[in-house]
């Protein structure tokens, strides 16, 4: 397997990770609370208002890695499939990635939100440049 499929594979499991850190993170926060009666079942049965602040930002942010991270998981899937990683592609893919993480610390830390809209605007736009190298790639390749 080449180095560039290694390195978008590593990118894609650090997207992974992300999520799972932040789910860990949030079971932290939310079942010792449930399970000691600090905070009834029927307050956090269909909304999360019941829980704390900090256990309601970790939720957001989780919901948050199934949104955007869903684009690039197809993109960097696709591009396995088809062969074409390239070290453009690995460089976009790690820079998402590190833009993700930046928006999870700011939204579970501080939560400003202009700082917050700023990386994910900026990974957004990172993910906007992954797909049109993709696409043109896949569009400029002669059919056999």
């Amino acid at each position: 397997m080449p180095l560039v499929d290694k390195l978008l594979i590593l990118a894609i499991g650090a997207q992974v990770f992300l999520a799972i850190a932040i789910l860990v993170l949030m079971g932290r926060e939310r079942v010792p609370r449930v399970m000691s009666g600090e905070i009834p079942v029927a307050d956090i049965a269909v909304e999360r208002s019941g829980y704390p602040l900090k256990a309601r930002l970790l939720s957001n942010s989780f919901d948050n890695q199934f949104q955007l991270p869903v684009l690039f998981f197809v993109g960097a899937l696709l591009l396995l499939q088809l062969g074409f990683v390239s070290w453009v592609d690995v460089l976009l893919a790690w820079l998402f990635v590190a833009l993700r993480i930046a928006h999870a610390a700011i939204h579970v830390t501080s939560n400003d939100v202009p700082r917050r809209f700023a990386a994910y605007s900026a990974g957004l736009a990172v993910l906007t440049l992954f797909w049109l190298w993709l696409l043109i790639r896949i569009l400029l390749v002669p059919s056999a």
